[in-house]
């Protein structure tokens, strides 16, 4: 893929689609800028090569309508200040008033939008809000892999409209990582799935049975799955309809001599809270009126024997409510058997990478995503929409 190294942006209009939907406190202070800095080596580039940088994003929700709780000006006072220059806030992401701004610019300068979510012709995928857009630049790079799985009008239909396109650097690392580890992996290619539904894996389950060695299983979608083996799991988390897929999927992997580990033991409560009662119980004897809430340490020692002679790791999904800490045990555990092999890892999902910072143990992973959903439509075999956007472009034939 094409990517801005490739481009000649000296003294051009560049627009970069970033990924700045940062958390806010309540006084409207950015309490994480890891999404800020992890934009940062496209951005330096393209101000190294002497272009004129104009940077887009999205931020919370706000329904296409202009809410001042989302606006982007904290974001362009950290951009500033990580960037050390001025970083210009734009009134508006479209509109005269800002095509103003970006036909004035200067090679070096730096224009941050406002919220591209503030017009419904962004998630709506509007060619007219799209053209309006591209009408502010002259190249156009696609940074912002954790929307690239939505056709929105900044990652997909601007495309039709800006005769240069390309992807950023981080961009572009995201699609590497990924394909080194699943079309060329070293071996065994070991899965871990978590988290709460299978329905909401099944497809990424289901891509996985066509490329890896062994899949581990945990979070509540466990539950699904020990009961489609018979077991009975209490008040547990139970996709009913679901069950007889569960089934299916185990079928499948004995087929293809995929290695599939549930858990041994879980940590079961009588309710789901902070302050309930909790035990460890093997899961053939979890309790009537009780929930399976986290794996437990015999699962732990299972799962970290599974990864001992691993070449390639891909997690998502926590093992468990990992949120509370009487039961985020098993998430953090797996967080440390994950950095701890000598496998190549690759992490992706919002709570997946939530959990390993919180281990401590973020410097020992390969490479974590920046995008959850993204993330998981590549775990499920799909082509990113913004990056079949950005393949079409550089397959047209060239004036």
């Amino acid at each position: 893929m094409k990517s801005i190294v490739d481009m000649n942006i000296a003294g051009k209009r560049v627009f970069v689609r970033v990924d700045f939907n940062v958390p806010l406190d309540d006084h409207r202070h950015i309490t994480d800028e890891t999404r800020i800095k992890a934009a940062l080596p496209t951005l330096k580039f393209a101000l190294e090569q002497g272009a004129k940088l104009i940077v887009a994003s999205h931020l919370g929700r706000p329904k296409g309508e202009r809410v001042d709780r989302f606006s982007l000006s904290p974001v362009a006072e950290r951009l500033g200040r990580l960037l050390g220059m001025d970083v210009r806030m734009a009134p508006d992401c479209i509109g005269p008033e800002v095509q103003a701004l970006a036909d004035r610019m200067a090679d070096g300068e730096v224009i941050l939008l406002e919220n591209l979510r503030f017009h419904p012709g962004e998630q709506k995928n509007e060619d007219e809000f799209a053209r309006q857009l591209a009408g502010l630049c002259d190249v156009y790079i696609n940074d912002a892999f954790a929307v690239s799985h939505r056709a929105n009008a900044s990652v997909v239909a601007i495309t039709r409209y800006v005769p240069d396109c390309a992807a950023g650097l981080l961009l572009k690392r995201e699609l590497d990582h990924f394909q080194k580890a699943m079309a060329d992996p070293k071996r065994p290619l070991v899965a871990i799935i978590g988290g709460a539904k299978v329905s909401s894996k099944l497809a990424a389950l289901e891509n996985m049975l066509r490329h890896v060695d062994k899949i581990i299983i945990g979070g509540a979608m466990a539950n699904t799955f020990l009961k489609a083996t018979g077991g009975e799991v209490g008040k547990s988390r139970v996709e009913t309809d679901m069950v007889e897929t569960a089934g299916a999927i185990l079928t499948t992997a004995v087929e293809k001599s995929i290695k599939f580990y549930l858990p041994v033991d879980v940590v079961v409560a009588d309710r789901l809270a902070p302050d309930a009662a909790t035990k460890v119980v093997p899961v053939q004897e979890i309790p009537a009126n009780w929930m399976a809430l986290d794996i437990g340490p015999a699962s732990s020692l299972l799962y970290a024997a599974v990864l001992h002679d691993a070449g390639t790791i891909v997690w998502n999904g926590p093992m468990g409510v990992f949120e509370m800490e009487a039961f985020s045990n098993g998430t953090l555990e797996m967080a440390r058997h994950v950095a701890g092999s000598q496998a190549m890892s690759i992490v992706g999902g919002g709570d997946t990478d939530a959990a390993v910072h919180q281990s401590g143990e973020a410097g020992n992973i390969d490479y974590i995503s920046t995008g959850g959903g993204a993330f998981l439509t590549l775990l499920e075999g799909k082509t990113l929409p913004a990056v079949a956007a950005l393949n079409r472009i550089e397959s047209r034939p060239q004036s």
